[in-house]
């Protein structure tokens, strides 16, 4: 195939942009991050404390519109299926978006029971994950098509895709999702995977596949973690335990249930958007044909911006109170009710079996981290070994389904999968992951 000058030069242009916004690492203020969490850090250095009450009146905003189409007006918005997806709602979405908008006005006023404002559930929801998530997530919703519109997931993919199909079963473009998880944001990479499933470039296996096992917390939020709970003398040891034990279990999530189980098939309101014939001489030509051709069929600048605006509206008022009403009630269970405790008696018993030190204390960690994803390091900061320390770290991050974040993204999304499956997927990477863990720690650290 044959292709314009001026298509060869957008691919390349906007691609490396695109590398040098979400991929590549740089190093600032001491720290290594991404161009992109550079911006993510200017905004909140500068409006982190305002952000809680201007979500709150953006999300109020939205849920009167919400109500309008949803209790109203259900025709309102048949003009457009984005509008109507985000705006007519079933009971459920419905009823979630009410709760976290409430909890927020809540939590910014000042008003309302303690279960719900004090510092330890919608107080950590609103002051400390929410603007993180709101930012990165503002910043990804317009600038993602640089990176999946313009031929650099099609150039890189093709290369990776006799290595990461035979592996993991997904296709070689899923590796950009999980770079811009461990080099950037989580949220990012699940949101990435979630519209390359709704346009037609992932099945609802691979969709999964990529969401469950590769969205991991970046190396700047890892550092955090490892700081917290007092293991930084470890970091390098920790974030390498932490990617081998995502890598290998992996392999063994995507050939068991529920994952394996999940149907080969496209979204159905897009169909499959990927096309297997365009097999050039050499890879290398493959490769850049069909990076051409993706950056010639994508949107000009309008069109990326229509797109952005909507998934901006759909984050703001449809994924945030959702994320809110879900996180905060995961986390009222686990601050005021015994639940815990009880649920992790079982670990605690095992933990005791193979000598881990101070298990009793430590054994609420490894269950609590699906609610939240920096609740295991509040347990694990309180523990005096450092062996359980490292081992509550690596294992809060390798669980990946935390229903504050990553399950509420999901959830939200259109990928087909249910709050049973996604519990049934953390405790399963919880039981495969856990003996990698244990014996890289043992390596590593020692009792």
């Amino acid at each position: 195939m044959q292709f314009s000058t001026q298509t060869k030069v957008k691919t390349w242009t906007i691609s490396i942009i695109a590398l040098l916004l979400f991929i590549v690492p740089v190093y600032f203020n001491g720290q290594w991050t991404i161009i992109l969490g550079i911006f993510a850090d200017y905004i909140l250095g500068n409006l982190e404390t305002q952000i809680p009450a201007i979500l709150a009146v953006i999300m109020a905003i939205f849920l009167i519109i919400t109500i309008y189409g949803t209790l109203i007006n259900r025709n309102a918005f048949s003009q457009s299926q984005k509008m109507k997806d985000i705006f007519v709602l079933d009971w459920l979405w419905f009823t979630l978006r009410v709760l976290g908008t409430l909890f927020a006005g809540m939590v910014v006023l000042g008003l309302g029971p303690e279960a719900i404002t004090s510092d330890a559930t919608g107080g950590t929801m609103m002051y400390s994950l929410v603007p993180i998530l709101a930012t990165w997530l503002l910043l990804a919703a317009f600038l993602m098509p640089l990176l999946m519109n313009f031929g650099l997931m099609e150039f890189i993919g093709t290369f990776l895709e006799p290595v990461i199909r035979p592996l993991y079963r997904v296709p070689g473009r899923s590796s950009i999702d999980a770079l811009a998880s461990w080099m950037g944001s989580s949220p990012v990479g699940v949101m990435i995977t979630t519209q390359q499933y709704e346009k037609g470039f992932y099945t609802k296996r691979e969709a999964m596949n990529i969401a469950t096992n590769f969205s991991v917390l970046s190396i700047p939020f890892s550092l955090v973690i490892a700081s917290f709970i007092g293991i930084e003398e470890y970091f390098l040891q920790f974030y390498m335990t932490m990617a081998i034990a995502c890598i290998l279990t992996a392999l063994v999530m995507v050939r068991i249930p529920p994952l394996s189980k999940k149907e080969d098939t496209y979204y159905e309101v897009t169909g499959k958007q990927i096309d297997d014939r365009d097999v050039e001489s050499t890879m290398l030509k493959t490769a850049t044909t069909r990076a051409y051709k993706r950056a010639d069929e994508s949107d000009g600048p309008k069109g990326i911006i229509k797109d952005g605006t909507l998934n901006v509206v759909d984050i703001y008022g449809g994924l945030i109170p959702v994320v809110i009403a879900i996180g905060t009630l995961a986390l009222i269970v686990a601050e005021y009710t015994p639940v815990f405790t009880y649920l992790s008696y079982p670990v605690q018993l095992f933990l005791e079996l193979i000598n881990v030190p101070e298990a009793a204390a430590a054994a609420p960690a490894f269950i609590i981290g699906v609610t939240d994803m920096f609740l295991p390091s509040v347990i694990g900061s309180g523990i005096d070994s450092m062996f359980t320390k490292f081992l509550i770290a690596v294992m809060s991050l390798v669980q990946i389904i935390y229903f504050s974040e990553v399950g509420a993204l999901l959830l939200k999304s259109k990928i087909p999968v249910s709050v049973w499956e996604l519990l049934a997927i953390f405790i399963l990477r919880t039981i495969i992951s856990f003996p990698i863990i244990y014996v890289l720690a043992l390596l590593f650290v020692g009792y």
